[in-house]
């Protein structure tokens, strides 16, 4: 769910390519012909499955990156390699085919007349699996995830030694959760309601109790959008009373940048949250999986009902700003609203005290009883 490198969503635009031309990109710019092809949900950029005419039937995601982000070829660059180091680490991370030129993206024109923009493309492989927001989550698979955000953070912050990792430090990028001050500039967008007063209070919280400890916090390359729809499952048991999954995917880099370790977690809760039917449940099996690799210091652990919440009002606010933008995208961009507001509502109703103790007694069970 990238926004840019600055604070100014609306400056986007999102590429608008038909299956056919997305096809003859795909011959052009990498020498494959495609024999099906279909388009994928997104944000702010354009993706398309295909399968191309190859021995093995090999299958792809064409990604075509927004007009604003692609003026920033060293920070797609930077994604890219860490989908690389990922891959090479073992992870399920998808790698880039090479265009015609050997390069692993190519700035392309996209549009007709005063219109054309130009588009950073990039074909990934293709990631089997099912994303989490479709199935029926349990403690099994919000502990992988758990250990998936803190693996992924400490493998990218202790060797990604990449010349374009300086590109990461995005200090106004809006979807750092170190920026949920900069809502206040969106918050336009809400309907004067109960849902914005706790919007306003999550905002003003975070900048009395949070924007202080930051310097206390550890410092890593985040991720930043382990979302239920970025994180790919498989079924690895076949029974369905106690289904057993691994995760099989970890898709969407364009959210990356320099923060901390505790936001890494603090987001996968607030994702895993939004189809749970018992989300306040969650937090403690996520918590346990992040801190069988990583245990927060007190100040992080303090903080963590707040950044849970910042990013629950990151989501709601610039998703409510860019369907105003951007109206007939409104369904996919509105997703985690449909529960989203909802979870948010009940943290602040049961209050921080009640939620934290929840959360931190599950992940204490943890350290006694240890998933095999």
């Amino acid at each position: 769910m990238s926004s840019g490198n600055d604070c100014q969503p609306q400056t986007l635009t999102k590429p608008a390519l038909g299956e056919r031309e997305a096809a003859e990109l795909v011959d052009r710019v990498f020498g494959l012909k495609v024999s099906w092809i279909r388009s994928l949900p997104s944000y702010d950029d354009q993706n398309f499955h295909v399968r191309v005419s190859a021995e093995g039937a090999d299958e792809y995601v064409l990604k075509i990156t927004n007009s604003e982000d692609s003026q920033e070829p060293d920070l797609i660059e930077a994604q890219t390699e860490a989908m690389m180091l990922l891959s090479a680490e073992g992870f399920p991370s998808a790698t880039p085919y090479l265009t015609k030129a050997g390069n692993i993206m190519s700035l392309e024109s996209g549009g007709t007349g005063h219109g054309s923009k130009k588009y950073m493309v990039r074909l990934l492989t293709y990631l089997p699996g099912t994303p989490v927001a479709k199935i029926t989550t349990n403690a099994q698979i919000l502990y992988e995830i758990g250990r998936l955000a803190a693996s992924v953070d400490k493998v990218l912050s202790e060797k990604f030694q990449h010349p374009s990792v300086k590109s990461l430090h995005r200090g106004q990028f809006i979807w750092n959760l170190a920026n949920v001050p900069l809502l206040d500039q969106y918050i336009y967008a809400l309907d004067h309601n109960k849902y914005r007063a706790v919007v306003e209070q999550v905002i003003e919280q975070f900048k009395g109790k949070v924007i202080p400890k930051l310097s206390s916090f550890r410092a890593c390359i985040n991720h930043g959008d382990l979302n239920d729809h970025n994180i790919l499952v498989d079924s690895s048991s076949a029974s369905l009373e106690n289904p057993q999954y691994r995760v099989s995917g970890i898709l969407d880099f364009s959210d990356m940048s320099y923060g901390y370790y505790v936001f890494e977690v603090a987001i996968a809760i607030m994702y895993m949250m939004i189809e749970s039917p018992d989300p306040l449940s969650v937090g403690g099996h996520v918590l346990a999986g992040f801190e069988s690799i990583l245990p927060l210091t007190t100040e992080e652990r303090g903080a963590l009902f707040l950044l849970v919440s910042g990013r629950f009002a990151q989501s709601l606010v610039i998703a409510a700003h860019t369907a105003l933008l951007y109206p007939e995208n409104k369904e996919y961009l509105t997703i985690t609203a449909k529960t989203g507001w909802k979870h948010l509502m009940t943290m602040f109703e049961v209050g921080q005290e009640a939620v934290e103790k929840t959360w931190f007694e599950t992940a204490q069970v943890y350290k006694y009883h240890a998933p095999a």
